[in-house]
């Protein structure tokens, strides 16, 4: 079992940055691979970043690739999401996930965090 809280979000002007945390329980932290995942009112969630067990290998969705990065620390059990450049259109509740493989499927995901909202003004 796996518990993920996440952390960071907020309101932000376009042009600037946020930096997204999400904190796991479990000594298994490692054994997962973690994404990034968002929703914007009334759309599907969508994929947005993942990163392997070791860390060493990260994927992007295009709409962010160049702006965010995804970077995870398993002697903490925590995984980060640096935003960059934000736009309006970056405005979704942003959900930290646990995989027991590399995927950019939201299917795939064994466990969720509860959200956090990042909003982004024009």
């Amino acid at each position: 079992q796996v518990q993920l809280v996440e952390s960071g979000g907020g309101l932000v002007q376009a042009g600037g940055s946020l930096r997204l945390s999400c904190a796991a329980s479990g000594r298994t932290f490692s054994s997962y691979a973690m994404g990034w995942f968002r929703q914007a009112p009334g759309a599907a969630r969508e994929f947005v970043a993942v990163i392997t067990r070791s860390g060493g290998t990260t994927t992007y969705a295009d709409s962010v690739k160049g702006r965010f990065t995804i970077s995870r620390d398993n002697a903490k059990n925590t995984v980060h999401l640096q935003m960059n450049s934000l736009k309006p259109e970056d405005t979704a509740v942003y959900y930290c996930a646990a995989l027991e493989y590399w995927s950019t499927s939201n299917a795939d995901a064994q466990y969720w965090g509860q959200g956090t909202q990042v909003t982004v003004s024009s």
